[in-house]
């Protein structure tokens, strides 16, 4: 039952663009791969540090946006509807300050 008592449907998920961008992505590996990505498929595609993606894992699992099973590989589990994800978005490659000549 996803209604609340008056009828209506419940209110979209509330996710931050970072956050979303994380969950588009959570979504869209388990559609090419057939199983969740691992927290280092994250920091590849997102290009950050092991520690900000596990941090950003932390916060969407306690925001009730998706669920783990603890000392399980590869074991996210979105759970929000993908209808309300974002569009995936191409990362921009980090741009080198050193100037070749």
């Amino acid at each position: 039952m996803n209604q609340l008592l008056d009828g209506q449907p419940p209110a979209a998920p509330r996710f931050t663009e970072k956050q979303g961008q994380y969950l588009a992505f959570i979504w869209t590996y388990g559609l090419l791969n057939g199983q969740s990505p691992a927290e280092r498929d994250m920091q590849r595609f997102f290009g950050v540090t092991a520690p900000s993606v596990h941090q950003m894992v932390l916060t969407l699992e306690r925001a009730g946006l998706i669920r783990r099973q603890p000392g399980l590989a590869r074991s996210i589990e979105l759970l929000v509807e993908p209808d309300s994800l974002p569009r995936l978005q191409p990362i921009e490659p980090v741009k080198s300050s050193v100037q070749r000549y």
